[in-house]
């Protein structure tokens, strides 16, 4: 497995964000051997979403937004700038053929979304940070119209929230854990909670389990997945006897343990009861945060 699964899900993600602000084509492809674009997003506002944030705010004009799973190399960011150039080419024999002209300023500008980016990379391209920018926004010299955006370097505010969620590990935990308690006061942001928890299920049921990127990506979405089987019970969708719940919680409950420790071993089985008479919320902390030991130690029945 190298990109796709983190591919679909961001591009489903920033679909869903980005769609009432502009136009979002998804999988666009490109002439040449480029292949295609993630997401090429144009807005039909002139001002940034505060709603946003800095997401908001690199979506004020025409973009392309190129995420990566895994921090991309050198070969990668050429690949992605090849398709920036390959787009502007389009634009430009387009307005040549319509007799019309398009400014510098309206040719879209590229976000490459890396979890981790090295000092190496950044000075290889001749990336620099740009005042009025967040740190960990990098910006290569001005008329190459690109940007590299390190997302375990974005602080953690508001702001960043909705680019933290393409991190890995602890920092998309974290910020799919904030959307998550989001989307209990604000009812808009149920959709991206749905999106993680069915991207979780297909991982689990699609996907080799075993493979560690797989594992840590379940385990990313797994606090919207906890919180919408709550909902997804409470509405009837599954509905069943007292019985069935409780062996679909063991079940949740077993499977969360399998993919955070590899196997569900007897010593571990032991405390799947346990564990299910604990609170969705105290549930979902222990389970995503404790190490084995600590909880075997914690719920290990004598």
């Amino acid at each position: 497995m190298t990109r796709q699964p983190h591919d679909q899900l961001a591009k489903e993600y920033l679909e869903e964000l980005l769609a009432p602000l502009g136009e979002v084509k998804t999988s666009k492809d490109v002439k040449s051997e480029v292949q295609e674009i993630d997401v090429w997003f144009v807005p039909t506002t002139t001002s940034a979403n505060s709603e946003l944030g800095l997401l908001g705010k690199m979506a004020a004009t025409s973009c392309l937004f190129e995420p990566y799973r895994n921090a991309p190399n050198e070969v990668e960011i050429r690949s992605c700038l090849l398709k920036l150039y390959s787009v502007q080419g389009d634009l430009l024999r387009e307005a040549k053929r319509e007799k019309c002209s398009i400014s510098e300023a309206k040719l879209p500008l590229l976000w490459i979304l890396t979890p981790t980016c090295s000092e190496r990379i950044l000075e290889g391209f001749g990336a620099k940070t740009k005042e009025g920018w967040e740190k960990g926004v990098y910006f290569l010299p001005e008329y190459q119209k690109t940007a590299i955006v390190a997302v375990n370097q974005l602080p953690i505010t508001e702001d960043t929230l909705w680019l933290r969620v393409m991190g890995r590990g602890k920092t998309q935990t974290e910020a799919i854990t904030e959307v998550v308690k989001l989307s209990e006061n604000n009812h808009k942001w149920e959709r991206l909670v749905e999106i993680f928890a069915s991207w979780r299920k297909n991982l689990e049921l699609n996907s080799n389990v075993s493979d560690e990127e797989v594992r840590e990506l379940i385990m990313s979405l797994s606090p919207a997945y906890l919180k919408q089987r709550e909902e997804w019970k409470q509405e009837g969708l599954e509905e069943g006897r007292q019985e069935g719940q409780q062996n679909g919680q063991r079940l949740m409950v077993e499977s969360l343990l399998a993919v955070r420790f590899g196997n569900l071993d007897e010593e571990l089985s032991t405390i799947v009861t346990p564990i299910m008479e604990l609170s969705l919320t105290e549930r979902n902390q222990l389970l995503l945060n404790l190490s084995r030991e600590e909880l075997l130690a914690r719920f290990k029945v004598d």
